[in-house]
């Protein structure tokens, strides 16, 4: 996906992020089929920008607009974005002819063709995910899974497309936006305006915590029957919060809460000297 992200910046002269999951993939190892020099330079070819920087002749650049173009400049900016989504599924196409491996286009399913309940989800949960949607297939489930590779742009017609024959998904995101619950969740709502879907949220792997498949077969089979809430902690520990929460409601002041829980729990926070 780096080498896609170099020629996508480079025809839209804009900044792309290749995103992974912090703690998880950032601290593993695993061998990996590196592509040849000759590969890479048929698919991303030489780029001379029109903007350098050059030692020779200092220039000083701001970041500052006025409100005379700030409106322009940041509607260009949406108006790129808008045209990567016609852009990526493109250069997926242009790099497994290239590279003979694919590398997923805007998004991807698993076992979606009749699945009555979809599961949605970004990043390296989606190998554990896939693994749970295979066995509870075994055992008859109409369940499948739909990944998200942009997130921006965000791909929602293709994402309502994948949806459109289900009767209900479950968002599973690794991120939370306090005071509403899902980020990517409330994108997928955008997508599914008027198609009548049930949804749900499930918050799950916050700091690195392990989703185990235990925990997303209890999960999904809930979500099977109807009987999730609609925002969901994944493997919340209720008794350290409600304590929290108790402890709060005897003492106005009763200091900072991740000490608190720390505390609680036994563990002893590093201390710098």
């Amino acid at each position: 996906m780096h080498i896609e992200a170099f020629k996508l910046a480079e025809e839209l002269s804009l900044p792309v992020m290749v995103c992974m999951d912090g703690f998880i993939l950032t601290h593993a190892y695993e061998r990996v089929d590196i592509p040849t020099q000759e590969q890479v330079d048929a698919f991303l070819p030489p780029y001379a920008p029109r903007q350098v920087l050059d030692p020779a002749h200092p220039v000083s650049i701001g970041a500052m607009v006025g409100p005379e173009a700030f409106m322009e400049v940041r509607y260009l900016a949406h108006a790129k974005q808008m045209q990567a989504l016609d852009l990526i599924p493109k250069m997926a196409k242009e790099f497994q002819a290239v590279f003979g491996r694919t590398i997923g286009g805007l998004i991807h399913t698993y076992r979606a063709e009749d699945a009555e309940t979809m599961v949605i989800a970004m990043g390296s949960v989606l190998g554990t995910i896939k693994d749970v949607i295979d066995e509870m297939r075994d055992a008859g489930n109409k369940i499948g899974v739909l990944g998200i590779t942009s997130f921006r742009p965000f791909p929602l017609a293709e994402v309502a497309n994948a949806l459109r024959h289900c009767k209900r998904f479950v968002v599973l995101e690794k991120s939370l936006a306090v005071g509403i619950g899902g980020i990517v969740a409330t994108d997928v709502r955008m997508a599914v305006t008027g198609m009548g879907l049930k949804g749900y949220t499930v918050i799950a792997g916050l700091g690195g915590r392990a989703i185990t498949k235990k925990s997303l077969h209890a999960l999904f089979t809930k979500a099977t029957r109807g009987e999730l809430e609609p925002v969901t902690f994944l493997d919340l520990d209720w008794q350290v919060v409600n304590k929290q929460l108790e402890r709060e409601r005897k003492h106005r002041r009763s200091g900072p809460v991740a000490e608190n829980i720390l505390r609680d729990l036994g563990v002893v926070a590093a201390k710098i000297v």
